[in-house]
């Protein structure tokens, strides 16, 4: 049975209710993962900078032990530059640059030679754009205090955690959307699988739920791929052969990108129908900015919802 798709009526209200919580939530908590997310980025800072000699010794055997400190430098510029920025100022693979930067690590495949000459590209870029004013000991050559190394790292991490703001709070919202789906689940006696344990979904004891378990689908084509859920559950009383109830957190700070997001659900959900048949269900557990648009599509794509402001409607699902 549908638990919100077919109570239009009710949306409106539950909108109102769903940007008022997220409100709370980010003027109590947002500003404090923000400081965090920044303590941590002053830290990496830091090192990088202890390991290029506060930038003197930057050099491509240092991006080669450390390639993941390529967006602190980005940041140690004037003006900061953006990643397809750089990419464009040195002319250097945009490959290189996304390994080092998201695998934090260098391209196995890439040819030598390339390599030494895109890491040259963007140490000659990097280092003609440092800013002077965060870096004060270059333009002077004298080696810099601990307190004048601090304050630099401090500028270039608030910089780093600016470019990446929304990320920092909607990973924080998401952590608190998983933690209140555990809490309530393990009230009524739910086990949670351990983290990192390999879950085959479709084998889970009744009970028992797991977060980001990764779900096999077949594409067009007979090609198999794993597509990943936040949360899987299966009921206590679920018989063999039952589907488990698939659930995915999502939260919203504004109205302007969610109908964007909207179309990720609907392809996650095709692709499962077309692996799993019609019974299958996937669920949204909403918090925020979230319109009648966008709330019509899910609906439409018979997509339903649990309000995280009306948390016990999980029960609805079956739980």
């Amino acid at each position: 049975m549908p638990v919100n798709r077919d109570q239009p009526d009710l949306w409106k209200e539950d909108i109102a209710k769903s940007v008022d919580m997220y409100n709370d939530w980010f003027l109590k908590f947002a500003p404090k993962a923000f400081r965090d997310s920044r303590a941590r980025a002053t830290k990496e800072v830091k090192a990088a900078l202890h390991q290029t000699a506060n930038l003197a010794e930057l050099n491509q055997d240092v991006l080669r032990r450390h390639p993941e400190m390529l967006p602190i430098l980005r940041m140690a510029t004037c003006p900061p530059i953006a990643r397809d920025r750089l990419i464009g100022l040195s002319k250097v693979s945009p490959n290189l640059v996304k390994c080092m930067e998201i695998g934090r690590s260098l391209p196995l495949r890439m040819d030598g030679d390339r390599l030494s000459a895109d890491l040259q590209q963007m140490i000659a870029i990097i280092t003609k754009m440092i800013d002077p004013d965060i870096c004060v000991w270059i333009e002077r050559r004298k080696k810099p205090s601990a307190e004048v190394v601090q304050r630099a790292a401090t500028v270039i991490a608030d910089r780093l955690c600016g470019a990446v703001a929304d990320p920092i709070v909607r990973n924080a919202q998401e952590q608190r959307q998983l933690a209140a789906i555990a809490k309530w689940l393990q009230e009524r006696g739910y086990s949670q699988l351990p983290p990192g344990k390999a879950v085959r979904f479709r084998e889970m004891k009744p009970g028992s739920f797991a977060f980001r378990v990764n779900v096999p689908v077949i594409l067009e084509g007979g090609t198999q791929v794993n597509i990943p859920i936040d949360v899987v559950a299966m009921p206590p009383r679920a018989k063999q052969g039952t589907l488990p109830i698939l659930i995915e957190a999502k939260s919203a700070g504004d109205f302007t990108n969610v109908n964007k997001r909207r179309k990720e659900e609907a392809i996650k959900m095709s692709q499962l129908r077309a692996t799993y048949g019609q019974t299958i269900k996937l669920n949204l557990f909403l918090c925020g900015y979230f319109d009648s648009g966008y709330l019509g599509y899910e609906a439409a794509e018979r997509i339903d919802w649990i309000w995280e402001h009306r948390i016990d409607d999980l029960a609805k699902l079956g739980l």
